[in-house]
């Protein structure tokens, strides 16, 4: 009896990693997957939806099956095709207008819209939106290797039609800043220039490791923060993601952006780099800031691969290379080991 009083209390409002697992994972409580380290699914991670096992309309059809072969392709060039649009797109209005029609902080919002919409726009391929974040994924979080070029090079031409349409669309306020429309000039090579609109250039004072640094930092915030959004079994986003992702994005053009324009992704800065290269903005963009070019493009993977590293190390319990032996070390080291272990419990 008093142990029935004892039980019948009331529960205490923490929840542990376990119990939140099994009660977003009802069917998990067998006996056989109740000792099933928890996995994180949704934006960000991977392309498990609700609706991936629909049938779509008209299935038999020649585009039917073609869109439905490379769907996951697809939507990270649509994502990052809307990122593009979004972030450019206010960096253009902010610049050509003389700051008239906007401020620094108007460009964090609309790179925050952008991430946003982008993220819902690509829900079908886990809205991964940059190489970096594939690649983190691939290694946390058992996204598949063989997937991640596929990804880059959809996000990279996303990324470049989204320049190509936002200098469409703001050619004639170029043409007008610039001083001619035969003129295009880059940041550090005229007080005018207009090629910053379309990727980043660091400010004149930051040495090649201030540049690696800043990019770094704002990568491993930003994927530390989408392993936070989506651990359900610590507090997590769920389907707020998208809209918390605004925030980070936000927080970060906030806080981080002025030093180097916080890139924080291969093919938000390679792409429009090599449009406006394309377009006439001729050699500078490939060695202002002392050959700038290239640490948007590689700080990325290590900021966001650390970024992972930190928040499964510290806080995630659930599955990851970090969560097994010598922190996945023991994998790389003696790949047959485990296998033959496994196959031997069987016996």
């Amino acid at each position: 009896m008093s142990d029935e009083k004892k039980s019948s209390g009331p529960s205490s409002p923490a929840i542990s990693h376990d119990e939140h697992a099994k009660r977003l994972n009802p069917e998990g409580s067998s006996s056989d997957s109740e000792h099933k380290p928890y996995e994180e699914h949704g934006p960000g991670i991977d392309h498990h939806i609700p609706q991936d096992d629909v049938v779509q309309a008209e299935p038999q059809l020649w585009w039917s099956k073609t869109r439905h072969m490379i769907r996951e392709p697809l939507a990270e060039f649509f994502g990052v095709f809307i990122l593009i649009l979004f972030g450019d797109g206010v960096v253009a209005q902010v610049v050509l207008s003389g700051g008239e029609k906007g401020s620094y902080q108007s460009i964090s919002w609309g790179w925050g819209l952008g991430v946003m919409l982008g993220v819902y726009t690509a829900g079908i391929s886990g809205a991964h939106l940059n190489p970096a974040v594939t690649f983190a994924n691939c290694v946390y979080r058992k996204f598949p290797w063989w997937k991640w070029p596929g990804y880059a090079v959809a996000q990279v031409l996303g990324a470049m039609c989204a320049a190509g349409v936002v200098y469409g669309n703001y050619k004639s306020a170029i043409d007008v800043y610039e001083g001619g429309p035969n003129i295009r000039t880059v940041p550090g090579f005229s007080n005018h220039s207009t090629a910053g609109i379309f990727c980043t250039y660091p400010a004149a004072f930051m040495t090649r490791t201030g540049q690696f640094f800043s990019e770094f930092i704002a990568s491993t915030i930003l994927m530390f923060l989408i392993y936070v959004l989506q651990d359900n079994g610590n507090l997590g986003a769920g389907n707020l993601t998208p809209l918390m992702l605004f925030f980070v994005i936000f927080g970060i053009g906030a806080c981080f952006g002025w030093e180097t324009g916080y890139a924080i992704n291969l093919a938000r800065d390679f792409g429009p780099r090599l449009v406006s290269y394309m377009l006439g903005y001729g050699h500078e963009v490939w060695s202002a800031g002392n050959y700038y070019f290239w640490v948007p493009m590689v700080a990325p993977f290590f900021g966001c691969t650390f970024g992972g590293f930190l928040y499964d190390t510290f806080i995630f319990t659930g599955e990851s290379p970090i969560n097994t032996p010598w922190m996945g070390l023991k994998r790389i080291l003696r790949p047959g080991h485990a296998s033959r272990k496994k196959i031997h419990s069987h016996v």
